[in-house]
């Protein structure tokens, strides 16, 4: 007898997989030009420079031995001192390199803070629009994600429906901004208030409520006047989970950090359990080489000009064609509400198209779909016949 629960994920693919797997098999058979796949959060610019030239200088100059084996389990010392003063020199704050956990990206940085914060059964809040794979994260380490629904006006925290949900089983808060699957930032008013209502729950509760910021995509943000509001400066109880999938375009190659801040409570302790569940989980020792890698790119980032193009692109032609468009400040990912209630319904007739969408219904927002525009800018100027079409066939 195997865990059913288990089963059920190796068996069921998440939505976004499903129709990228569908894409591959459809451009097989008409051509990869003719499918307009927005389907994956895959980067599509090449890495920066200071990547080959750090791999290759890595390569050349450093000891086989030690770069392909294993370093520390929390990772290697003069990395993750590196990391600190790069954090330090550009938000002002006090890091070492004993704050950080270098991991196997993202997903590890998320899995590894949630099994050794929660105690089994506790919750987990997080915020509609959301990255589906939080509930698999969070039941995996034996808690409950609860889903504040989405103030779809401006896709902030709607606060009065926090207020209600923190109860004395919640431990932990996940935001994501800028946020997958809307683009959207969280302002700096946003995260302040969102730190006075942790402070004054934690207070009435008695007991902490961690903030776990996941912030795969904080440099990707394409305007002047958008700023990403640093989480650890707002709230003291904040972990930081990060990966540099997105900025450096090495989504395979799995390497990020979690910070466990001074200001935490106990946080030489919280750091302890971090480190437990990282050997709980089968996670210590990232990837060396890149952890070095990483460390001569710190600060780096792909061309992310690239996706600005994009994003203006894509959303100047949608809203033109009258598609009612959350306009994203980062990330790489267009929100858009689907011309019936029903996006699985409207994400079905787009593939009459050859455009694959992802239905909102999976990040915990019905009647919205996702468009990843983390493709060649020309898949997005080709896909506006298409687009037009779909709208045309609402029209009938």
């Amino acid at each position: 007898m195997l865990p059913q629960n288990i089963l059920s994920l190796g068996t069921t693919r998440s939505a976004i997989r499903e129709l990228f797997e569908y894409g591959k098999k459809r451009k097989a058979e008409i051509g990869e030009d003719k499918v307009f796949d927005f389907s994956i959060g895959n980067p599509s610019i090449p890495a920066p420079d200071c990547l080959r030239t750090a791999i290759n200088e890595l390569l050349e100059t450093e000891d086989a031995v030690t770069l392909h084996g294993y370093s520390s389990a929390q990772g290697d010392a003069s990395v993750r001192n590196t990391i600190a003063e790069y954090l330090n020199s550009v938000h002002g704050t006090a890091f070492t390199g004993d704050n950080l956990y270098m991991t196997c990206g993202a997903a590890a940085s998320l899995c590894i803070s949630l099994r050794a914060l929660l105690l089994p059964d506790e919750e987990v809040i997080t915020f509609a629009p959301y990255f589906p794979e939080y509930k698999v994260f969070t039941e995996g380490q034996g808690g409950h994600l609860t889903v504040i629904p989405a103030d779809t006006k401006s896709f902030q925290i709607d606060f009065d429906k926090l207020d209600a949900a923190i109860n004395c089983n919640t431990k932990a808060v996940i935001i994501n901004s800028p946020n997958n699957p809307s683009g959207v930032v969280y302002s700096e008013e946003t995260i302040k208030k969102l730190a006075e209502v942790l402070e004054r729950k934690s207070a009435e509760l008695g007991r902490e409520i961690y903030l776990i910021a996941d912030e795969p995509y904080r440099e990707l943000v394409y305007d002047d006047s958008i700023t990403v509001p640093f989480v650890t400066k707002y709230y003291k109880n904040t972990i930081v989970c990060y990966s540099y999938s997105k900025s450096l375009s090495l989504p395979g190659e799995r390497i990020g950090y979690i910070l466990v801040p001074d200001e935490v409570t106990d946080s030489r302790l919280v750091y302890a359990s971090v480190c437990g569940a990282g050997r709980s989980l089968g996670y210590v020792c990232a990837p060396t080489l890149f952890q070095h890698v990483a460390a001569r790119c710190v600060g780096k980032t792909a061309d992310i000009s690239v996706y600005k193009k994009n994003r203006d692109l894509l959303y100047n032609g949608l809203t033109e064609l009258g598609y009612d468009c959350v306009k994203p400040d980062g990330a790489f990912y267009l929100f858009v509400k689907a011309l019936e209630d029903d996006a699985n319904s409207f994400c079905e007739k787009a593939k009459n198209h050859e455009l694959l969408l992802v239905s909102g219904d999976g990040f915990g927002c019905p009647g919205y779909v996702r468009i990843s525009y983390c493709v060649a800018t020309e898949t997005i100027i080709n896909s506006m016949p298409a687009f037009r079409a779909l709208a045309e066939d609402y029209k009938k």
